[in-house]
């Protein structure tokens, strides 16, 4: 930031927008969400890929930093910004600045980091820190009324990434997967299998439930094996619905995808479910995620919980 001091620094933020080549607006991705979730080391890939990162920049300056990024005669064409409750004074302004970029068709994501109670409570734990916003209390106030402030933007956010189960590298490779690369697609699909016995994945925007399937579990043969298996997944299939689940499930999948491609929504988690989390679901988010593939929708494949038995 401080190579832009000086007389672009004087720069109204009402008027810089329209002053340049709206091709030279920078990309812009602003990381949220819980303390300890990993907003740092999701700040930190970013800017090993190159992008400009700002730390804890009060949200009514978003759209001055845009403005002299757009200043940069093409030097600072991705910026990220890391928005937390040390910023908390400023936050009600978050919105407004929202508000503000997409007057001027900046391109911006929201990412948000999530995480469960116990895993936000271990981590303050480890480094023997306390929550931001504890006061006097314990770090599970703290992450309670963190949670109810940040609520409203991480119904917002584009992309929820939970990080409870993942560590540093795996987050990193989660980033990576979302902006490492070349031009970025329309739309991005992660197809997700869990069971239900292990609770609901916190991060996804769609759940489905294939309960209503035979489970392979109580074949003899098949127990032992995933929805991987060809046998299973022939077995799964063979069943009365599977099929016709697949078909109408896909063509309801291709509308929301439509809608959310029209409301510039960028990410899209969806969640298959079964007891736990080996056959079913396993068997079906891979016939699911080939759809999705096929209609041009890249697509990821996450099983949660193989392997956890």
């Amino acid at each position: 930031m401080n190579g832009h001091e000086g007389e672009e620094a004087q720069v109204s933020t009402g008027t810089t927008a329209d002053a340049v080549d709206a091709a030279a607006i920078p990309e812009l991705v602003i990381i949220s969400g819980m303390s300890g979730a990993g907003r740092s080391t999701a700040a930190k890939c970013l800017e090993d890929l190159g992008w400009f990162v700002v730390d804890n920049l009060p949200p009514a300056l978003i759209p001055t930093m845009v403005d002299l990024g757009a200043r940069s005669q093409g030097n600072v064409a991705r910026i990220a910004v890391v928005v937390d409750v040390r910023g908390r004074g400023f936050f009600d302004s978050l919105r407004q600045s929202l508000a503000d970029l997409e007057a001027k068709n900046v391109k911006r994501r929201v990412i948000f980091l999530e995480a469960s109670d116990d895993a936000l409570v271990r981590r303050f734990e480890s480094v023997r820190r306390p929550h931001p916003l504890q006061g006097s209390g314990r770090i599970v106030d703290g992450i309670a009324a963190e949670r109810d402030l940040l609520r409203e933007l991480r119904g917002d956010a584009d992309l929820v990434i939970d990080t409870s189960s993942l560590n540093v590298h795996e987050l990193r490779a989660k980033m990576d997967a979302q902006f490492a690369g070349g031009e970025e697609p329309e739309l991005r699909a992660t197809v997700m299998s869990f069971g239900y016995k292990y609770g609901l994945p916190v991060d996804a925007d769609l759940v489905v439930d294939c309960r209503f399937l035979p489970n392979p579990h109580w074949v003899p043969e098949l127990r032992p094996f995933t929805g991987l298996n060809e046998e299973v997944s022939g077995y799964v299939f063979n069943q009365p619905g599977a099929k016709e689940f697949l078909d109408r499930y896909t063509e309801l999948l291709q509308l929301i995808a439509a809608g959310y491609r029209r409301e510039g929504k960028r990410y899209v988690t969806v969640a298959v479910g079964c007891t736990g989390g080996k056959h079913r679901s396993v068997a079906m988010s891979e016939k699911l995620a080939a759809r999705l593939a096929a209609e041009g929708v890249e697509t990821v494949v996450v099983h949660r919980d193989m392997g956890r038995e």
